[in-house]
């Protein structure tokens, strides 16, 4: 390295992602070391961890809320970003600022030596060391992949969170749910409580809770989340129950969620007001999550969904609030993921499809993604160049009472929200 650091925030995000052979990198050696010569131990008086497939960042969100609307100091580590890196690190529901950052990634670089570290690594190393000095009573933890190698894992939580299970990031984590869940299971701690956000979970976390002493507490036999009337639901265990709004997160994917949060808060063992349960799930917003945008009376919708499991929760949300109009898809995906398996998920609930590019490593063109979709019900898809390309061209055709569906990867709706958030940029319809 040069005798000049980085002065900016995005001069160090540009250096922190050179210094490292392979972006990614599993293991905790490398980021244990430096947090113990950085004097990390807890970021917080109590720590959740979240881990999981989909719903993880919904699941934050809703914690963090929470936590929030009963008065606590909170952060909230997630990722990746969409529109700035700051999004990434939150305390008491605001982004840090770049002086923060800056300050944080010296930290890192005046610790680590010789020890080469990721993009993700060094992130998580300067957002700990952040909440360390914020004096919080609460840090959430999102974790980027896996969990049993994942560089959040290096913090022991009190609660961990396992929202769900399913097929992704298969070069990496295994191509079963079993080997799947087996990763995701490295969050789990030795006697502590485990929140597992889904009806059936694989038996390899099950396993591994059982062998550590964790008390699992699972959704569907443990806890519940209710439907009362199209404003309201339950949630309830077998000493406490609460009457909720619905979430602004509107997908009824987002009150299982919504539950998971409420379930490991109360594993905390710390009291809330009541009053706050309602607060946080009524405020809880996470940008891309079937984020809605009015053009001319076409209903705009982002999502970051990117996989089969998710795909199938955009279909039920669909489903749920049906466009008096035709949906139409724009459809762009990362190389390694199963473009197949989330066509055939939503296919039901598309007429019509627009196919775009995404650069990068991982990246394809709309040509190679309807190559990849052969046979299926989007293999006749309108093909651009990229995302803004493909939201004018669906733009163009919708009418009045259509909806417009944007989704696939985070990179695809970071491209589609300044279109959609900068009226002077947006698509001409």
């Amino acid at each position: 390295m040069s005798s000049a650091r980085p002065a900016t925030l995005e001069q160090w995000l540009a250096h922190i992602d050179r210094q490292h052979s392979q972006p990614i990198a599993m293991g905790l050696e490398r980021v244990r070391e430096v947090a113990a010569r950085m004097g990390l131990e807890r970021p917080a008086q109590r720590c959740i961890v979240v881990g999981g497939t989909n719903g993880k960042g919904s699941t934050v969100a809703f914690i963090e809320a929470i936590a929030r609307a009963a008065g606590w100091a909170v952060g909230a580590y997630t990722s990746p970003h969409l529109l700035a890196y700051n999004e990434r690190v939150r305390i008491d529901c605001t982004d840090v600022d770049d002086a923060t950052l800056v300050a944080g990634f010296n930290a890192v670089e005046d610790a680590r030596g010789d020890t080469a570290l990721t993009y993700f690594e060094y992130g998580t190393l300067c957002a700990l060391w952040a909440f360390a000095r914020a004096g919080l009573d609460l840090a959430v933890l999102e974790v980027g992949l896996g969990g049993r190698l994942d560089a959040v894992n290096i913090v022991d939580a009190d609660v961990a969170v396992i929202t769900t299970v399913d097929i992704d990031h298969a070069d990496w984590l295994g191509s079963d749910r079993e080997a799947i869940g087996t990763e995701k299971a490295g969050i789990i701690r030795g006697w502590k409580p485990l929140i597992l956000g889904e009806i059936d979970p694989p038996s390899s976390v099950l396993r591994r809770a059982y062998v550590l002493g964790a008390n699992a507490i699972r959704f569907g036999s443990d806890f519940f989340a209710e439907p009362i009337d199209a404003d309201t639901w339950r949630w309830r265990d077998v000493s406490f129950r609460i009457e909720l709004p619905q979430p602004a997160l509107w997908a009824p994917v987002q009150r299982a969620n919504a539950a998971a949060a409420i379930a490991a808060l109360r594993a905390l063992d710390r009291p809330l007001p009541r009053t706050a349960w309602a607060r946080g799930v009524a405020a809880a917003q996470v940008a891309g999550r079937l984020q809605r945008f009015d053009r001319d009376g076409v209903e705009v919708l982002v999502d970051v969904g990117h996989n089969p499991q998710a795909a199938a929760a955009l279909g039920a949300a669909l489903q749920a609030r049906p466009a008096s109009g035709r949906t139409l898809a724009v459809y762009a995906a990362l190389a390694d993921k199963d473009a197949a398996g989330v066509v055939a998920a939503l296919q039901a609930r598309i007429d019509r499809w627009y196919l775009a590019g995404l650069d990068g490593v991982r990246g394809q063109n709309a040509g190679q993604l309807r190559e990849r979709l052969a046979g299926t019900a989007a293999a006749g898809a309108v093909t651009c160049a990229d995302v803004g390309q493909a939201l004018a061209a669906a733009l163009e055709q919708a009418r009045r009472g259509d909806r417009v569906l944007v989704f696939g990867s985070f990179h695809t709706v970071a491209e589609a929200l300044p279109l959609l958030q900068d009226p002077a940029a947006a698509p001409a319809r």
